[in-house]
């Protein structure tokens, strides 16, 4: 399950500086017959789908994990002219405009591109970056909770800052976690520019509690999930994912007849995940057909169970664990990459001082 989390722009840039000064590169593909991927902590394959790759292309598939998603990318940045592999996946639609600005990719257009779906296909800044996955970071709810209160889950942003759910919810640091960013970007979409810090300073008085990342969030505090319940989570409200709920399906032993937890459908922003293929990559035919791959039907099809998120490829299969129990949301918030890039670290910034201080 997701786990990416993002650090801030200046903030992170600075700490991750030492880091990158002391660089190598020897992540990067070495000879022709290896490729490398450079990802956040959240990539998963299954082993005979990256074997067939393998087999049928010939190159060695090598995976650099480089901890959560905007430490991944902003790390990607500090090392762009010595990368430490050929093509980065993990890159979202809030940080894209950060990679795109600092030359992080060279154009490449995926052969399969024409099979993906109609609305993923812009935005890509001339075949810059590749969409491969899309989820919808929404509040999900602890059913038991609710029912043994005899009360209703709330399903919108408008209902998160009513005194029923006063210190209910656990959310994300927007500055440090994804998901926290995307809620935060999900509740400037629904009220604008002037109106999220009112909302904000609502929520605040309604008693949400902040922690740096979605593992804590939902695998601590959480009361709904199975690390939550373990760990004595006391928070039946927290900022997750769409496919969260069926996460807790597949993982559980015995399994439920139905999930345990519920998605508030009114708090939902939707996210999509990006590769391409890194300027200054060592190997960029193995780097173009490992990108090929990505958006390939076997590899789009064996996404959703192991990232929990969904393909962007119209012809894959979606499990029927989804269908049932982690539809994605019918009318997320959304928000267009140029208006994310003008206004995100400024928002960043004022909720900060508005929510931690």
């Amino acid at each position: 399950m997701h786990t990416k989390t993002l650090v801030a722009a200046a903030a992170g840039l600075a700490l991750l500086t030492l880091s990158a000064c002391g660089s190598t590169g020897d992540g990067g593909a070495a000879d022709s017959k290896s490729v490398t991927l450079v990802s956040h902590d959240s990539w998963a394959v299954s082993k005979k789908v990256l074997k067939d790759f393998e087999e049928q292309s010939g190159y060695t598939v090598k995976v650099l994990k480089d901890g959560d998603a905007g430490q991944a990318v902003n790390k990607a940045i500090l090392t762009k002219d010595n990368p430490q592999g050929d093509v980065f996946f993990g890159v979202d639609n809030t940080l894209l405009s950060r990679a795109l600005d600092n030359g992080l990719f060279q154009r490449y257009e995926a052969r399969g591109f024409d099979r993906l779906r109609p609305e993923f296909r812009s935005g890509t800044s001339g075949h810059r970056v590749t969409p491969i996955d899309t989820g919808d970071i929404c509040v999900n709810y602890d059913k038991a909770y609710f029912e043994r209160h005899r009360l209703t889950p709330p399903q919108t942003f408008d209902d998160l800052v009513e005194p029923a759910y006063k210190n209910l919810l656990v959310t994300e640091n927007a500055a440090t976690s994804s998901p926290g960013l995307g809620f935060l970007l999900g509740t400037a979409a629904r009220y604008g520019d002037g109106g999220w810090p009112k909302y904000w300073k609502k929520l605040k008085a309604n008693g949400v509690k902040v922690v740096d990342g979605w593992e804590q969030a939902y695998d601590e505090e959480f009361s709904g999930s199975a690390g939550g319940r373990k760990a004595g989570g006391d928070r039946p409200l927290v900022v997750s994912y769409a496919s969260s709920p069926p996460a807790e399906v597949v993982y559980a032993d015995p399994k439920p007849a139905a999930a345990p937890t519920g998605v508030a459908a009114g708090t939902c922003f939707r996210q999509t995940e990006y590769a391409g293929l890194l300027t200054g990559a060592r190997n960029n035919a193995g780097g173009k057909a490992l990108l090929d791959f990505l958006i390939g039907k076997e590899f789009q099809e064996d996404m959703p169970l192991n990232m929990y998120v969904y393909p962007v490829r119209a012809d894959a299969k979606v499990p029927q664990e989804f269908v049932k129990y982690g539809p994605q949301a019918k009318d997320p918030q959304t928000l267009a990459p140029d208006r994310i890039a003008a206004n995100r670290d400024q928002w960043v910034k004022s909720w900060t001082s508005l929510v931690l201080k």
